[in-house]
Formats: C-alpha cells, structure tokens, sequence
C-alpha cells in the first residue's frame, strides 16, 4: 500500500519536499492558501480536506501557523494519523501540539530541518523528536531522507536546532555588521580575508579560548567593545551586534566584580 502524505504548506521548502515524495512515488495531496501545488501533488481545498486520508501529515508553514494549521486540520484526522510539525518553532509551540491531540490516537514528531531546503529537498538532515519520532524516521528513510531520531519529547529536537542558531545566525550577523563597517572604512577585502583565516583555524581548543578568554577578560574586553560600537556608529554604521557583545561583556564583569 503507498503511503499517502499530506503537505501543509507548499512555500519553497514545502514544494521541493513534496515534489520529491511524488518522485520517490508517494501519494501526496497539499494545501497552502497563498500558491497551488507542485507537478503530481494532488491540490486540497483546506487543511481538513488535505489531511483527511492521509497517513503522514507533514506541516511546513511556519512558527506562526503551526497550532492554527493542527486546529484547522484536528475534525479531519484520522485514528493512526503521525502529524510531524517541521516549522521552526519555539519547543513550547511543539509541545503545545502534543497537548492539542491529547486523547487521539495521533503521534506528534518534532522535526528540525538542519539545514536549507532549498536544493536539497527530502535529502536535507533532518533531527526527530516526540512520541512519533521513530515512525517518521522509518517512513521518510524508505524514501531516501537522512533523519537522525533525538530521544526525548517533542521540543527536544527543535532546542536544539535553535541553540546552534544562536551561533550561526549570530555569527552570521557579526559577519555582516563588520564588513559593513570595514566597506565604509575602505579595508572590507583586508577583513573578509582576515575573518576566513580565523574561521579555517577553528576547532574544539579554539571554543575553549573563546568562552574562558571572555570571561577571563570581561573588563577589558567591555572596554573594546564600547570603543568598537562607537567607531561603528561613526562609520555610519548601526552597531547591534557590537553592542550586544559590549552589553554581555559588561554584564560578565559586573557579575565577577560582585563574587
């Protein structure tokens, strides 16, 4: 019998993961209010229609709509069903999913996409949590995805996708902020080159440094910092991530000077 899916949501991420389910010869039907459906996707008139002979239900909205998307699509389910909820959400808007179905024979998976979609589709690494963590693994591997089953309830998965965030995202922001400033203080080639060597250098000893060095060297470190957001903000530049650093550091000594 071929599995039947259900897409939620058939934005960029939603359409490259269902037209490769339909490659990989799965029954998918969707739904999505603002554009139509893929090649092969059968198209659905709302969530309750999308979900109502479905085995799989994959929700791949958004943060914003991952309650409202189960809420929709709750009087359609079908005893048995596995929603897995692939949104980037906070691990109480996931947990708050399994309280949704409270007394339904339908298993919740926390799933967190762990890397872009886009150009990767079904292949891109996925984490699973929640009580339908292992079914979801066993049915979307059969299809050639690379899932990594998490133990522990749904939120455990997303938390942590969302703590490396802090370090990517932020990094990626501190990137974007200096190099806007070296750009307005003409040396912008000096400092990429500069910021790919230290980065090719990286390694566990390197974190180590990091953390003890920061708040070894707080004080000093705040002051640099001030120093830093105000050149910034002479270049024209909004220094956020500057301050932000500048603020932490100077929370960091405050908290040493007190013990």
């Amino acid at each position: 019998m071929r599995v039947r899916v259900a897409l939620l949501g058939l934005g960029e991420a939603g359409a490259e993961i269902a037209g490769d389910l339909v490659a990989a010869g799965v029954d998918v039907r969707g739904y999505d209010p603002a554009v139509g459906p893929p090649a092969g996707v059968d198209p659905r008139s709302d969530e309750a229609d999308a979900v109502r002979d479905a085995d799989l239900v994959l929700s791949v909205n958004s943060a914003h709509d991952a309650r409202p998307a189960l809420a929709n699509a709750l009087p359609a389910l079908a005893p048995g069903t596995l929603w897995a909820d692939l949104n980037t959400a906070a691990p109480a808007v996931k947990a708050a999913l399994v309280r949704q179905l409270t007394g339904r024979d339908v298993a919740v998976a926390d799933v967190a996409l762990m890397a872009p979609v886009p150009g990767r589709g079904l292949r891109t690494p996925m984490l699973v949590s929640g009580p339908g963590a292992a079914r979801y693994a066993e049915i979307l591997t059969g299809f050639g995805a690379a899932v990594t089953v998490q133990p522990g309830p749904a939120g455990e998965a997303i938390s942590r996708k969302l703590l490396r965030s802090v370090f990517y995202k932020g990094l990626a922001a501190a990137v974007v902020e200096a190099l806007a400033a070296a750009e307005a203080a003409g040396c912008a080639p000096w400092l990429r080159a500069d910021i790919s060597a230290e980065l090719a250098g990286f390694d566990e000893r390197t974190i180590d440094r990091l953390v003890d060095g920061t708040h070894r060297h707080a004080r000093r470190r705040a002051d640099e910092m001030s120093a830093a957001s105000e050149h910034l903000a002479g270049l024209g530049v909004q220094p956020r991530i500057a301050t932000a650093a500048r603020d932490l550091l100077i929370a960091l000594r405050d908290r040493e000077s007190r013990s």
